[in-house]
């Protein structure tokens, strides 16, 4: 399956990438599924998405968890928690 990925303001300073198409492996399915595979990616990746870390997802434009299911074609993107004052 092909899926579109976009990060979004500290995650893609740190991961020093904006957007990317991937195929995803066999098995994974959902959008958590995507945060464990590029966490495999190991060093600024494995640090970046880690599990308890602060990161909001969505899939297809709409605010996600990781149970979403992953559809070809899908766009899901990672971006930290917003806060304003």
């Amino acid at each position: 399956m092909n899926i579109e990925l976009k990060y979004f303001a500290s995650v893609r300073e740190a991961l020093g990438l904006a957007a990317e198409s991937v195929q995803v492996p066999d098995g994974v399915a959902t959008v958590g599924d995507v945060r464990a595979w590029l966490r495999a990616r190991g060093g600024v990746w494995a640090e970046t998405l880690a599990e308890g870390r602060a990161l909001r997802m969505a899939c297809n434009h709409t605010m996600t968890d990781a149970g979403a299911r992953l559809t070809d074609g899908c766009e899901v993107a990672f971006f930290p928690p917003v806060t304003g004052g």
